[in-house]
C-alpha cells in the first residue's frame, strides 16, 4: 500500500510505502488506544458516580436517623404526659377514698351501725375462682386505664349512695331544726293572740293572723327554726318585716322591727337573732307580730310557740 502526502509549502510529492502487516498493526494500535481511553473515561465516571451515590446514601441515612430520633422524643414526651395525667387521676381517686372513709366513719357513728359490718378501715373482702385457664397475664396500659375508669365510677356511685344515707340519718335532726317551735323573743309577754279581735285602730272586729309579743324596744327577735330568709324590709301594715322559709311547707314572719339584721337569701339557724324589736308599721308600741304559715296559709302559732325541742 502506498500513501502519498501533499503539502502547500512544497511542490514535491512525498509517499510512504506500507505493507499489509504494517497497516493492520496501525489499525489495531489505534483501536487499542481508543478502547483504552474509553475504558479510562468509564472508570473515572463510575468512580465519580459511586462517590456521589455514597454521599447521597449517607445523607439519606442521617435524615432517617434524625427523623427516628424526633419520633422517639415525641413518643417519650407523650408517654410522660400520659403518666402525669395518670398520677393526677390516681391522686384524685385517693382523695375520694379518704373522703369516703371519713364519711363512712361518721355514718357508722350517727347511725349506730356495727363497726364489723361497715368498717372503712379494712379493705373490702374479695374472692372467687380464677377467671381463665393457664398462666396469668400482666395488665396492659389500656386495661389499666379501663380499671381506673371503673374504679372512678364505683367511687362516685358509693359517694352518691353514702350521701343519700347521710341525708336520711341527718333528716331526723334536720326535721327538728326546721320545725317551728318556741317563742320568737328571748324575753317578753303575749299581748295579743291569734283569731278575731277588736282592731286597736278602727275599734271593729278583725282577724288577727298572728301572736303579738310585747317587750323592750330594741330587744332581740330570734328565729324559731332554721331556714332561708326570703323577704326583708318595709311591708304595708307589717313595717320592717323578716320572712323565713323552713322547708316542708313551713314559713314564719316577724313584723314591726326597728332594725333587721339579716339579708334575703341568708341561711339562719334556730335561735339566731334576726332583728331588733320595734314599733314600725301599723303598731301601737314595741312588739313583734309573729306569724306561722303552712303551705302558704297562716295557722294559729300557739301550738308552735308551746312546742319544745
Amino acid at each position: 500500500m502506498k500513501i502519498i502526502f501533499l503539502s502547500r509549502y512544497s511542490s514535491k510529492l512525498s509517499s510512504i510505502q506500507l505493507g499489509l502487516s504494517s497497516l493492520i498493526t496501525g489499525v489495531v494500535s489505534v483501536l487499542l488506544l481508543v478502547s483504552g481511553v474509553s475504558l479510562w473515561t468509564g472508570f473515572e465516571f463510575g468512580q465519580t458516580y459511586d462517590r456521589q451515590a455514597q454521599g447521597l446514601s449517607a445523607e439519606a441515612i442521617q435524615s432517617i436517623f434524625s427523623q427516628e430520633r424526633r419520633e422517639l422524643d415525641d413518643l417519650q414526651a407523650r408517654t410522660q404526659e400520659h403518666l402525669d395525667a395518670l398520677a393526677l387521676r390516681m391522686g384524685s381517686l385517693q382523695a375520694h377514698v379518704l373522703r369516703l372513709d371519713a364519711l363512712g366513719e361518721r355514718l357508722t357513728q350517727l347511725g349506730k351501725l356495727d363497726n364489723g359490718e361497715f368498717d372503712f378501715d379494712e379493705e373490702p373482702p374479695l374472692g372467687g375462682r380464677s377467671g381463665a385457664e393457664g398462666a396469668d397475664q400482666g395488665q396492659t396500659a389500656p386495661d389499666l386505664l379501663r380499671d381506673l375508669e371503673r374504679l372512678a365510677g364505683l367511687i362516685e356511685d358509693r359517694e352518691r349512695k353514702l350521701s343519700i344515707l347521710e341525708d336520711l340519718i341527718m333528716n331526723r335532726k334536720l326535721q327538728r331544726e326546721v320545725y317551728p317551735a318556741g317563742r320568737p323573743v328571748k324575753s317578753g309577754w303575749i299581748s295579743s293572740y291569734y283569731g278575731k279581735r277588736t282592731d286597736p285602730f278602727t275599734g271593729k272586729k278583725a282577724m288577727h293572723k298572728g301572736v303579738d309579743f310585747a317587750g323592750r324596744m330594741g330587744s332581740d327577735v330570734i328565729a324559731v327554726a332554721a331556714g332561708v330568709v326570703t323577704r326583708v324590709g318595709a311591708q304595708a301594715g307589717y313595717g320592717e318585716l323578716v320572712e323565713i322559709h323552713h322547708g316542708n311547707g313551713y314559713a314564719t314572719r316577724y313584723a314591726h322591727n326597728t332594725k333587721v339584721l339579716v339579708n334575703e337569701g341568708e341561711r339562719v339557724t334556730q335561735g339566731q337573732t334576726i332583728a331588733n324589736m320595734g314599733s314600725s308599721g301599723r303598731s301601737t308600741g314595741p312588739h313583734v307580730h309573729f306569724e306561722v304559715l303552712r303551705n302558704g296559709r297562716t295557722v294559729n302559732p300557739a301550738r308552735y310557740v308551746q312546742a319544745s325541742r
